[in-house]
């Protein structure tokens, strides 16, 4: 029943025929209007669940919005048979398997409607029904907030959900609406949905944001058109489509992504115009599987803020720009699998902190005009099966212009590389590729730098001002035709470069000759690159181990493990076997327990015992190892390793090669890179890893080809206070200054308060301490006119620092 009366005003046919009526209950005068009639509901609640069957007006009083309340106890509170007009009305629904505003027929139109409801859907449309919504709110935690559903349609302006426990708008079964100016946040599943054969859903001028789902999500052979509209603050992917899913994004900006801007998968098409992808946390474009497609023109794709590939493109997928910008990633465009292909025109490519251009694993790349700058590699074709073309494109300001190894082979024509740090073209590992009318200017390193008996060809390539020559070959190497190089960067460095350093060569392709000349890359060290061994004694290095505060445990592994090999030694003197002893080491402890000195001290012994060349040790954490691109980790690790020959390759905090959250992390590659290296130089170099106790052994466990190349591991314990106290006093005794007769209690009540989480640094907290002791104690004796030696010596309680 009603907490007021309901005025009808009943219209016939003509203006003057007018009667009014008032009624008890809504569904009464519902049931007594007929079509044209104006139902005008007084302010209050109404516990009914009306149906309007009739073209009718149905609306609140003016000028009161909110005062009516339609709130029955359970079922649908409104449904809507007829086209009748909505207004002004507030419905709140309670049955969460029925909707709270059902639209089911006619062509209705709802304005200014207020749905705070927990049910299964704030609005649904179904069937024959083609409603205009304008300006409605949707306030539904507790399922859609509007549902179009079985072949509805209609549209829907300026509305908005402003929460919803699923998708904020759901179409599916066949349904067509057009949303304008529209807006959709704080929903627990996809922003905006569309899924199903022959569902279709437009949205011009929409927002999408603030969603713990997709912002919008196309599946299931549905399709959709989005115009102007922004998809932003979403806690999965911006836009989704799977399965065979159609989507037109134009002068769309889709930003603030914490996963993937836009991906895509299972055939789906994509037809991205003028449009914008930003500050997203992985890729901007994300493409997989045979037969999905993105077209994307006049686009822009920047701001990456994660560590992933801009566009992301594999397993047989296609993606085609044209006329677009990619600039401020990590890298821009990694084109992987074979059947995958991207088709680049006119496009810019800058500022990207590794690879703008990767193709692996059999895809195919085809850059056409294109301007490539500010990157460390400009293209790299990476391995067998891997091609493509680039044709009139320029790189610029980058480390190196384009790598091709591995066996790729592709086709590179008019291309200039301008200011490369290292080479403009570097060819190795077996790869081929055809280079035509391509040139190198203002390289730091070589024009042209082929190696490993690549079969490149280069024909009519020209190099200018290359600091380290134009052009540099090994033996059995590229064909080349009419290549030629001004040479500027000075004399060959190889004694046998007796010829010229630049020629021109004009003979018909084959063999280069001495034109230019040919040299492997492989030069003999420089005897200074060589440290050179210590000249200490084991007893004299010993004596420094035992000479260090605390470390007990630590000291006699070391001493265990060195009287193991000097007995080796001394047995292979002998002529007898010696027991095999891996010298690799496994160190775990917390920061500042003296494991990097450990480490220093044992290399010297070994080669004092003549078991290192050098004993100097190599110190290298993940970021000296891991590279940003692929391939690079490699070189990296090789390079830390051939810096350690002869001595020790200490890895601190080795755990960071292979975190728990891995992903497309090149930890790994590091990993296999260094086991490969200590099998194969398991003489020339000591490796130690080091790291915190509990993580040093996750690390271990999940890599048992790395735990199997270490002989043992020791743990460096905390220190004590006492052992604090005495590197403190050590400190003092070697700065000239003492403690006075109090400070060595007050040092130790100190330590033993000092709180011991992870920032705390053991041995470098004592000298941090002993530090900030001098300074204290200077602030206090520069007060003095005429301090004394003591004054200038002795440190006092007040000294200390305050406990953090």
């Amino acid at each position: 029943m009603a907490q007021g009366t309901v005025q009808v005003t009943h219209t016939g046919t003509s203006r003057w025929r007018r009667r009014t009526g008032e009624y008890a209950s809504l569904a009464a005068a519902l049931e007594a209007a007929t079509d044209g009639d104006v139902l005008t509901v007084a302010p209050g609640t109404y516990r009914e669940n009306l149906v309007v069957r009739r073209a009718v007006t149905l609306r609140g009083p003016e000028n009161s919005p909110g005062s009516v309340r339609i709130a029955p106890s359970d079922g649908v509170p409104l449904t809507v048979r007829s086209s009748a007009l909505v207004q002004d009305l507030h419905i709140e629904g309670q049955d969460s398997a029925a909707p709270a505003l059902l639209i089911e027929d006619g062509a209705p139109e709802l304005v200014d409607v207020r749905v705070v409801t927990r049910s299964a859907s704030g609005i649904e449309v179904r069937g024959g029904a083609r409603p205009t919504v304008r300006r409605c709110t949707v306030d539904n935690p507790g399922g859609i907030g509007i549902a179009v559903l079985d072949g509805g349609g209609g549209v829907f302006e300026e509305c908005e959900v402003v929460s919803a426990g699923q998708s904020g708008i759901a179409v599916r079964g066949g349904a067509h609406p057009r949303l304008e100016r529209c807006r959709v946040h704080h929903a627990s599943g996809a922003g905006l949905s569309a899924t199903g054969e022959h569902t279709g859903l437009e949205a011009i001028g929409c927002e999408v944001y603030e969603v713990k789902g997709a912002g919008v999500q196309i599946t299931g052979r549905a399709t959709a058109h989005l115009t102007d509209c922004d998809v932003h603050r979403t806690t999965s992917d911006g836009v989704t489509l799977d399965t065979d899913a159609v989507l037109t994004l134009a002068d769309c900006r889709i930003h603030d992504i914490p996963e993937n801007a836009i991906d895509l998968r299972s055939r789906s098409v994509l037809t991205l115009t003028r449009s914008t992808v930003r500050q997203f946390g992985r890729n901007g474009l994300s493409v997989w599987d045979p037969g999905t497609r993105v077209d994307a023109n006049q686009c822009e794709i920047h701001d990456s803020t994660g560590d992933y590939p801009a566009v992301w493109v594999s397993d047989g997928a296609t993606v085609v720009l044209e006329s677009c910008r990619v600039h401020d990633v990590p890298d821009a465009l990694f084109v992987l699998d074979r059947g995958s292909r991207a088709d680049v025109v006119d496009s810019d490519l800058s500022q990207v902190r590794n690879t703008a251009v990767s193709v692996s694993d059999g895809a195919t790349a085809q850059l056409d005009d294109c301007r490539i700058r500010e990157a460390a590699t400009g293209a790299w074709f990476r391995d067998h099966g891997s091609g493509g073309t680039l044709a009139n494109c320029t790189v610029d300001g980058v480390q190196t212009g384009v790598i091709v190894t591995k066996g790729a082979d592709p086709t590179i024509e008019r291309c200039t590389v301008t200011s490369p740090a290292e080479a403009g073209f570097y060819v190795s590992a077996g790869a081929r590729g055809s280079l035509y009318g391509c040139r190198v200017t203002d390289s730091g390193g070589y024009g042209f730098h082929v190696i490993d008996g690549c079969r490149t060809t280069l024909k009519k390539c020209r190099t200018e001002r290359c600091g380290r020559g134009g052009f540099e070959f090994a033996e059995d190497g590229p064909l080349v035709e009419d290549c030629t190089s001004d040479e500027s960067g000075g004399p060959r460095t190889a004694a046998r470069d007796s010829a010229p350093a630049v020629q021109t060569a004009t003979q018909s392709v084959g063999l280069l000759g001495a034109i230019p000349v040919q040299r492997t890359t492989e030069q003999e060290p420089e005897k200074s690159a060589v440290p050179e061994q210590s000249s200490r004694s084991s007893k004299a290095v010993l004596g420094e181990l035992d000479a260090l505060v605390g470390l007990d445990s630590v000291k006699r592994e070391v001493r265990a493990l060195t009287d193991m090999i000097e007995v080796g030694r001394r047995r292979q003197q002998a002529g007898l076997k010696a027991a095999s002893v891996r010298r690799h080491l496994v160190f775990t402890g917390s920061p500042g327990t003296g494991k990097t000195t450990v480490a220093r001290l044992y290399g010297e012994i070994l080669a004092s015992l003549g078991v290192l060349q050098s004993g100097h040790l190599v110190e290298v954490s993940r970021v000296d190892l891991v590279g940003e691109h692929i391939g690079s980790t490699a070189i990296r690790t090789q390079e830390a390793f051939d810096r350690a020959r002869g001595g020790v390759l200490f890895i601190d905090e080795a755990y960071a090669l292979s975190p728990e959250d891995s992903g497309r992390d090149f930890g790994r590659e590091a990993i296999d890179t260094l086991v490969k290296l200590m099998e194969d130089h398991r003489e020339a170099v000591v490796v130690i890893v080091a790291g915190y106790t509990a993580e040093m052994k996750r690390f271990l466990s999940v890599n048992p080809g790395v735990a199997s190349r270490f002989s043992r591991t020791i743990t460096f314990s905390d220190y004590a206070p006492e052992e604090l106290l005495r590197i403190v006093e050590q400190q003092a005794d070697e700065h000239e200054y003492r403690l006075d007769s109090g400070t060595g209690e007050a040092l130790l009540k100190y330590f033993t308060a000092l709180p011991k989480g992870p920032a705390f640094g053991n041995g470098r907290t004592a000298r941090q301490t002993f530090e900030a002791m001098v300074e204290r104690h200077a602030g206090r004796v520069a007060q003095f006119d005429e301090p004394s030696t003591d004054d200038l010596t002795l440190l006092y309680p007040e000294d200390l620092p305050e406990l953090p």
